[in-house]
């Protein structure tokens, strides 16, 4: 097995790589995957399988698995918001929109977040902040631009899903202020198994998946949804946090729809034209302002 390099810097840089690479290649994977197995059963089945592994990950470390009865609304409330939304949702999405609108979308979740600071905390946007808000939202109205006015059900219905995970994430975020005492390992490990357990429920009611219709590419593709980004860029990305500052590994994981995307136009023939490059510019570039902390609380 591989060792980190010595240095942390180096290996918290080493770690963000391998987690941006891994989850940016997840978007075009799950586009393929949907068309052999439903977003939510698909996506509810990978997560559970990901959870046993990280599970007996955290039990190797030392990590115990038991969580106080006091916590569970707060871990069932963080599920919800960290894994049922962001990842069912945004995969739902991913039905009816381009890898480019749904990621764009789904990484406003920093404006989100901003503006919910704001009734829930009483933490005032700055001029940077707004100024985020100006540049994403600019990037998102150039992604649309080439649309027609009225969006088509279809379109209106991925974009309403894609908002929608970012939106919940960020307000999952704004209120968990205060940390559930469990391990890294633990608390995803039960954050997966609370939030796609139901989505393999709903995706065996509603769905009606067949289980016999994945293909060899299919199985590789569920594969490599456990063990990548559900398993391997989780351990990478505790690794990154340890090592490198928060706000320079949360600003960096902006590469990870930039990865997405270009991989999407790569292997999938998604537009990937001037249009798309701006609008991408302009929208990561508003969440990254929003992601600096002002040196200055006051200003």
């Amino acid at each position: 097995m591989l060792k980190p390099p010595s240095d942390p810097r180096l290996a918290g840089y080493l770690f963000l790589a391998i987690t941006i690479l891994t989850w940016g290649l997840n978007w075009p994977a799950v586009k393929v995957l949907l068309l052999e197995w439903p977003p939510l059963f698909s996506r509810g089945v990978a997560g559970v399988a990901a959870a046993a592994l990280l599970a007996v990950i955290a039990l190797r470390r030392g990590e115990s698995l038991a969580v106080a009865r006091r916590f569970w609304p707060r871990l069932g409330f963080a599920a919800f918001t960290n894994v049922f939304a962001w990842m069912g949702l945004g995969t739902v999405a991913m039905k009816y929109l381009p890898i480019a609108e749904a990621a764009l979308l789904a990484y406003t979740m920093p404006i989100w977040t901003m503006l919910f600071a704001w009734p829930v905390l009483g933490e005032r946007p700055t001029l940077r902040g707004v100024a985020a808000l100006v540049l994403a939202f600019a990037g998102l109205a150039v992604l649309f631009s080439g649309q027609s006015v009225t969006f088509d059900p279809d379109k209106l219905t991925g974009v309403v899903l894609a908002l929608g995970c970012a939106i919940l994430f960020a307000f999952g975020s704004v209120t968990a202020r205060t940390p559930i005492p469990l391990k890294p390992f633990a608390l995803v490990a039960w954050q997966l198994t609370l939030g796609c357990v139901p989505m393999v429920i709903i995706g065996l009611a509603f769905e009606h998946p067949d289980l016999g219709a994945l293909s060899p590419r299919g199985w590789a593709l569920m594969l490599y949804m456990t063990l990548g980004p559900m398993a391997i860029a989780y351990v990478t990305w505790f690794g990154a946090l340890s090592r490198l500052k928060p706000a320079a590994a949360t600003t960096g994981s902006l590469g990870v729809p930039i990865v997405g995307v270009s991989a999407g136009a790569l292997f999938l023939g998604d537009p990937f034209g001037l249009r798309e490059i701006a609008a991408l510019l302009l929208t990561l570039a508003g969440v990254a302002l929003a992601l600096r902390r002002d040196p200055n609380p006051a200003e």
